[in-house]
C-alpha cells in the first residue's frame, strides 16, 4: 500500500496538536479532597538596609499556646516564606532569626480563608 508524501508528517502534527490541547486543560479529579480550605501566613525577611535576607529561620507558633505545634521554614532566595494554617480564627506569632542578626517577631491574626502578609526586619547584632 502506498501513502501520499507528507501524510505521515500530517498524522504526527495532528497527534501533537491533540496532546497539546489536552495539556491545556486542568486535570479532572474524582476525589473531593481538592476542596481543602486554609489560610496563608506569608511574607518576607529583610535586613535593616532593605535587602532581602535569604536563609533566615522562620517559625510560626500559636500565640498563648503552652505546647502548641510550631511550623518552621527557611526564607528563600528573595527572603520570602509561607505557611498554610487552618482557617479558624486565631493569633499566631511569626519569628525570624539568623546568625549575626537580632531576632524579630510579629503577630498575625487569622479570621478565615485569607492571606496575611508579615514583613520582618532583622538588625545586625550589636557587639
Amino acid at each position: 500500500m502506498r501513502t501520499r508524501p507528507g501524510s505521515n508528517l500530517a498524522a504526527a502534527l495532528c497527534g501533537c496538536a491533540l496532546l497539546l490541547s489536552a495539556a491545556d486543560r486542568p486535570p479532572r479529579s474524582t476525589s473531593h479532597n481538592n476542596d481543602a480550605h486554609y489560610a496563608v501566613v506569608a511574607g518576607a525577611v529583610f535586613r535593616e538596609n532593605g535587602f532581602s535576607l535569604p536563609g533566615a529561620k522562620v517559625t510560626l507558633a500559636v500565640k498563648d499556646a503552652l505546647k502548641g505545634k510550631k511550623l518552621d521554614a527557611v526564607s528563600d532566595a528573595r527572603g520570602e516564606f509561607a505557611f498554610r494554617v487552618a482557617p479558624q480564627a486565631g493569633t499566631y506569632v511569626v519569628s525570624a532569626s539568623m546568625k549575626g542578626f537580632e531576632p524579630a517577631e510579629k503577630e498575625a491574626s487569622v479570621s478565615g480563608e485569607e492571606r496575611i502578609e508579615v514583613t520582618l526586619v532583622l538588625s545586625p547584632e550589636s557587639k
